[in-house]
């Protein structure tokens, strides 16, 4: 994890996120219309949680077509979270990407595939050693057209190889950009220890298994 917790408090923590997961408010978010969010001066919008927002943003930066990778909060029922609200597991958000792409160049098919290359997709709630809902996979859809996307690739992937995938799939409500200091953080803070040791690694191992035809030479 990101910093180190008491036992304690890790057990109450994660007590308090299976009591958020299952509110009436949050099941009310997974079974809502999903919102589209409009192209605008050629660019689309797509949203993925991954684990931790800071490892995310640098993978996709990395794909040709992507301008721009914004991590903030989504898949939550309440408004305007912040760092430390999402950490307690109260609010139902996860870490989340809002991915600025260039529909021409890359499509939304690929960033799914960016998405499912990038992760242990068997992991529930976490990646690695950050854990706890807010951490936890989730796909988020605009319309049907992507839903029937991102169910046949976690299908085919469950069934080629052979196991549960974790990822959750959410109609698309609402994107809360962090706070400043979340962003590129990668970038900003190359001597960090969680971006040497945990980023970095995660990133590179993405890399190497992607095609590189889709990668850029550098993010």
């Amino acid at each position: 994890m990101k910093h180190i917790i008491p036992i304690l408090a890790i057990t109450l923590f994660f007590s308090c996120q299976n009591t958020a997961q299952n509110k009436k408010e949050q099941l009310d978010v997974q079974t809502a219309d999903p919102i589209e969010v409009p192209i605008k001066s050629g660019k689309a919008r797509a949203y993925f949680a991954s684990g931790c927002f800071w490892c995310v943003e640098a993978i996709y930066e990395s794909i040709k077509g992507v301008d721009e990778s914004i991590s903030g909060y989504s898949g939550g029922h309440t408004t305007k979270p912040t760092y430390a609200a999402s950490n307690t597991g109260k609010t139902g958000h996860a870490e989340a990407v809002e991915i600025i792409y260039n529909p021409e160049v890359v499509s939304f098919e690929t960033l799914v595939d960016v998405y499912f290359a990038s992760q242990n997709v068997t992991q529930v709630n976490g990646q690695g050693n950050d854990r706890g809902s807010q951490y936890r996979s989730i796909l988020f859809y605009q319309n049907e057209a992507q839903k029937e996307i991102i169910l046949k690739k976690k299908a085919a992937l469950a069934e080629k190889l052979n196991v549960k995938i974790a990822a959750e799939v959410y109609p698309f409500q609402k994107f809360w950009v962090a706070e400043d200091y979340h962003q590129n953080y990668e970038r900003l803070h190359p001597d960090h220890p969680y971006i040497q040791n945990v980023s970095v690694p995660r990133l590179n191992r993405f890399k190497a298994k992607f095609p590189k035809e889709l990668l850029k030479a550098s993010h």
